[in-house]
């Protein structure tokens, strides 16, 4: 290991930055309160979001507390498998780059703001709350990934302010209440666009610099890499990983979301590209920081933080000045509040718009705001119950990722695209894809094979042969789009 003479505390100036970034996020929120009128405001930000905007709030979301500080811990541990995992995610965001287009399309010309709003209007309504359970519970366990990611920031600074683990997943837990209660999607695509410049100047940018710095240069930086860290591999897990990123991806609630809410097609792709493009960026940037914490920080994260998702703030304290080491603990703050926020969002939208409309179609706009913002304070707390429960970033992501994307994955798509998928054969796609998923994880994933993979394959063989053999007797509407110019 590499030594290096390094402040190993934060200063007052650090924690004064850090703090005045979390006020002014909660302030971003509370000032687009007034441009909340209707709930397509709250939901979709009035589909008014253009290419740039679109391509900060795509980028802030999916790189999140798990893709940086969770991946970063997955390069730390096991090395090139950050790498590996990360590809898959890429490349479906590049494939849902290029089908945003339609999806804005049919939001615009259908009045359609969600999944399962699409699933309603052509599979009819159980089809359409089975996936809305299944969409807020995985959102709410994505938010909890994110809750851990700042708890484990928090629970670092524990010996200077005296706050726990368990403290710091509650602070985080009501930040992400007050500026998504406010003022919805509006909101959160506002301070993801700060968010973004902030995570990609002072956590992309100044973190590596820095540590290739510390470390000599990259020759350095080479010489001393463990061969096993560099090393690719693929065994079963990370093929259930694959699987889950790539579906997933697919099947996002949150970047469909986002596409819902493009002021045209054209917005929704660039923004799309644009946003992916510079998260395949970031992946070589993770992956560096993760493996250059062993010759800064040594082999004991685990020991000193007591979880490895502490690499990347680790870092940061180890190689930046006092000041930089603020603002750049602010910027990872950033990117987890920016992908806390928008699932959140979603999760909220299921449940209020997607479930609770369904029973009672007669509510109002106003109700269904004012409900809105009472979930975004309830169902935090069921993310803080899991953060609680799994301390790790990366593990309670999979966790909620891989039985969605195995029984959401093909049946979004096959709503998008596929004239004869049908209501039978959608519901049993999904009810397949998600019990075997959940059995396989029970059995202990035989063979070492991620659950993903035999739940995505019995969802597709399951709505594929119900829907041909149902899709004379029970044809489903498919939604039309005509083509909108930009």
């Amino acid at each position: 290991m590499i030594q290096l003479i390094n402040h190993s505390e934060l200063s007052v100036l650090d924690l004064m930055i850090i703090g005045a970034y979390l006020v002014s996020m909660v302030a971003v929120g509370v000032y687009f309160v007034r441009r909340i009128k209707n709930v397509g405001d709250y939901y979709v930000a009035g589909r008014s979001l253009g290419p740039l905007v679109m391509m900060a709030t795509v980028c802030a979301t999916i790189i999140g507390g798990s893709g940086l500080m969770g991946r970063a811990g997955v390069a730390y541990s096991s090395g090139f498998k950050a790498v590996m995992t990360a590809i898959p995610y890429l490349l479906g965001m590049f494939i849902f780059s290029g089908v945003s287009g339609r999806i804005s399309d049919i939001g615009m010309q259908h009045d359609v703001t969600s999944i399962p709003d699409l699933f309603s209007r052509r599979f009819g309504r159980t089809a359409k709350v089975f996936l809305a359970a299944m969409v807020a519970f995985t959102m709410m366990g994505t938010v909890a990934s994110q809750v851990t990611a700042t708890a484990t920031i928090i629970n670092m600074l524990g010996g200077q302010v005296g706050l726990s683990y368990e403290a710091g997943a509650l602070i985080a837990c009501v930040i992400f209440m007050v500026y998504t209660a406010s003022s919805g999607l509006f909101g959160v695509v506002y301070t993801d666009v700060l968010q973004f410049y902030m995570l990609i100047l002072f956590v992309y940018i100044l973190i590596p610099a820095a540590s290739l710095r510390s470390i000599g240069g990259f020759s350095v930086f080479a010489a001393n890499l463990d061969p096993a860290l560099a090393r690719p591999y693929l065994d079963g897990k990370i093929l259930g990983d694959v699987v889950t990123y790539l579906v997933f991806t697919m099947a996002g609630a949150e970047m469909w979301q986002r596409a819902f809410a493009a002021k045209n097609r054209g917005a929704a792709k660039k923004g799309m590209f644009l946003g992916t493009a510079v998260y395949g960026v970031t992946i070589a940037l993770v992956y560096f920081m993760g493996v250059a914490a062993h010759q800064i920080i040594g082999d004991d994260v685990l020991a000193r933080y007591g979880n490895t998702d502490a690499v990347v703030p680790a870092l940061a304290i180890h190689v930046l000045p006092v000041g930089l080491t603020g603002l750049a603990l602010a910027g990872i703050l950033s990117v987890i509040m920016s992908t806390a926020d928008s699932y959140l969002l979603v999760s909220v939208q299921t449940c209020v718009h997607d479930i609770g409309k369904t029973f009672f179609p007669e509510m109002k706009d106003k109700t269904e705001i004012f409900l809105s913002r009472i979930f975004s304070i309830i169902l935090p707390l069921g993310a803080l119950v899991i953060a609680l429960y799994i301390k790790n970033a990366y593990n309670i992501l999979m966790f909620a990722w891989s039985f969605y994307a195995a029984a959401a994955g093909l049946p979004a798509f096959a709503a998008l695209y596929w004239k004869k998928a049908t209501a039978p054969g959608v519901i049993a796609g999904m009810a397949a894809g998600f019990a075997v998923c959940v059995g396989w994880k029970l059995m202990g994933e035989p063979l070492g094979l991620g659950s993903a993979v035999p739940g995505t394959v019995a969802c597709g063989i399951a709505l594929v042969s119900v829907s041909l053999a149902t899709c004379k007797t029970h044809p489903s509407v498919f939604l039309t789009v005509k083509k909108q110019e930009g």
